[in-house]
């Protein structure tokens, strides 16, 4: 788990990463902390999707997502118009 931790730490710099098992059924509870100590988010996850690079990758694109909308430079509603547009582009794409 450290190396996950490492990694997870590199990739959302500058905000600080703790992975703290939580759970009976292998969860893992991610929180993010500012440079003053503030928590800027906290998620949970299955462990087994740190094991997969491309669930790992989904972890840290949902927790930069989650970081923007924490910092106030994305709203929630923004993200749910971009995927209407990309949905509706694959629908058309499809006809």
């Amino acid at each position: 788990m450290e190396s996950i931790s490492l990694l997870l730490g590199e990739a959302l710099s500058p905000y600080q990463v703790t992975l703290t098992p939580s759970g009976s059924h292998g969860e893992c509870l991610v929180t993010l902390k500012s440079a003053v100590g503030a928590t800027m988010v906290e998620r949970q996850f299955n462990q087994a999707q740190f094991m997969d690079k491309r669930l790992l990758t989904d972890v840290v694109d949902g927790l930069h997502r989650d970081l923007l909308i924490a910092e106030g430079r994305l709203e929630p509603s923004v993200i749910a118009a971009l995927r209407n547009v990309a949905q509706d582009k694959r629908l058309a794409v499809g006809n």
